[in-house]
Parts: structure tokens; C-alpha cells; sequence
């Protein structure tokens, strides 16, 4: 198998006495969606705070393309090719769909200092923009202010913001909250294309959504790995079962 686009080592981090994440060792490869999921307060959002540099860890080690990026700042680790999204949407409402991909492109510039020359005269940027829309399927809405968008199509646009900085590594956060079954699987579908091109660590609740998109499962209870590995290992997993899925299959 090729070297691992994202791999984690003892990673930890604590807040007082409490373990939040403890000693989680995982692998994220180009073309294997690995998928996370516990239930809630196993930890999962906490894992990904601290691969996007959001949190520092208290230990262990994170690298990104075979670099070791522990502790590095959030913007720093972005620039090394690592996109993320959030639980909530988080895009700039009063922005068009174009804008918010364009200001996510701009921040791959090489300098920030060139800020008499107007964001449309960058055609590398609006170009990459314009290829990130595409992508998601957004190109008729365009021109559509994020705030008139539905839930489902501002989920688009977040991961349109993310592909617009050209990462390696998607850290996708419960995309497929709050939708209905239409939009779930668009997002389904959109992220089975994206999987080929990008090392994709998927935090989800969906357990339909999970196994049909993920080549790897990593199960997080009280911030530990409980097991690992494919899906079908995982759904006949009795602790598994007993932890998170509901009991053993009858």
C-alpha cells in the first residue's frame, strides 16, 4: 500500500484529568475513505480538531504527507494541503457561492501583501474557484448568495471551499447533518467522487452513509480506538455491536 497521506501516532489530548482523545494510532490513504464513528462524546470531533491544528495535543504525533506537523497552527497545516469542514456550516453568508470559493482560493496565494489588485483580476484563483463549484455540482448557483442556499446545497459549497485550496487530506466533520434523504445522497455521491483524488477522514453518524462510502472503520469510545479496520470486521465486532451499534445481530 502507499505511504499514508495522514498517519497519527499515540496521538492524546487531555482537558484536566479528562482523556478526551487517548492514544489514537490511525492511517488515512489516497483512495480509502476511513471513516470515524462512536457515539457521541467518544471523542471523534476532538481527533479532528487536533489533525486541522484547531487544538494542540498533549502527545503523540501527527504527519501529513510524511511530514510531522504536531502542533503546527491551524493555517500552517492547511497550507500542507489539508482541507476541513465543520459540525456547523461555516461559510460567509452575505458572500455568493462564488465568493466564498474565490476567498478560500485566494488564501493559496504565495503573498498576502498584494492587496491593491482587485480578487477578480487573480485568474488562478478564479479558476480554481470556478473548478471547485464544478465539482460539487454548484455551477447554476453560482451567483446565489450562501444565505439564500438550502442546508444541503451550503454543505456543497463548505466542501467547494475546502477543494478550492487544492488539498491532499479532506477532515470531513458530520457533512451529512441535518439532511434529508435527497441531499444525504448527493453528499453520498459527491463524496465517493472525491475519494480516488483524496485521502478522506470522515466523521459521520450515518451508518447507511458509512458503510457504503468507507473502505476503512475506526471505532471511538471514551476517546479510545475500540477497533479498526474494514467495514465488514466492524459490523460483526461484538464489542462493537454491544458499544455502538445497537447489540449483537440477532
Amino acid at each position: 500500500m502507499a505511504e499514508a497521506a495522514l498517519r497519527t501516532a499515540g496521538l492524546r489530548r487531555l482537558f484536566g484529568g479528562l482523556a478526551a482523545v487517548n492514544d489514537v494510532s490511525l492511517e488515512c490513504h489516497v483512495g480509502r475513505l476511513h471513516a470515524v464513528i462512536g457515539p457521541n462524546g467518544a471523542g471523534k470531533t476532538t481527533l479532528i480538531n487536533l489533525l486541522s491544528g484547531d487544538l494542540a495535543p498533549s502527545a503523540g504525533r501527527i504527519e501529513i504527507l510524511g511530514r510531522e506537523v504536531t502542533g503546527l497552527a491551524a493555517h500552517r497545516i492547511s497550507q500542507l494541503g489539508v482541507g476541513r469542514s465543520y459540525q456547523r456550516t461555516n461559510v460567509f453568508m452575505d458572500f455568493s457561492v462564488f465568493e466564498n470559493c474565490r476567498l478560500a482560493a485566494q488564501s493559496r496565494l504565495p503573498s498576502s501583501l498584494r492587496f491593491l489588485r482587485p480578487a477578480a483580476r487573480y485568474r488562478e484563483v478564479n479558476e480554481a474557484a470556478e473548478r471547485a463549484i464544478g465539482v460539487v455540482d454548484l455551477t447554476s448557483r453560482s451567483h446565489v448568495r450562501a444565505s439564500d442556499l438550502s442546508h444541503g446545497e451550503r454543505r456543497q459549497l463548505e466542501v467547494a471551499m475546502t477543494l478550492a485550496t487544492a488539498p491532499a487530506v479532506l477532515l470531513l466533520d458530520e457533512p451529512l447533518a441535518g439532511m434529508g434523504a435527497e441531499e444525504a445522497a448527493r453528499m453520498v455521491e459527491l463524496l465517493r467522487k472525491l475519494a480516488p483524488d483524496h485521502a478522506i477522514l470522515l466523521v459521520e453518524h450515518d451508518m447507511d452513509a458509512v458503510f457504503a462510502l468507507a473502505a476503512t472503520l475506526t471505532v471511538m469510545v471514551n476517546g479510545s480506538v475500540l477497533a479498526s479496520g474494514a467495514p465488514a470486521e466492524i459490523r460483526a465486532n461484538a464489542q462493537v455491536q454491544e458499544a455502538y451499534l445497537g447489540g449483537p445481530d440477532e
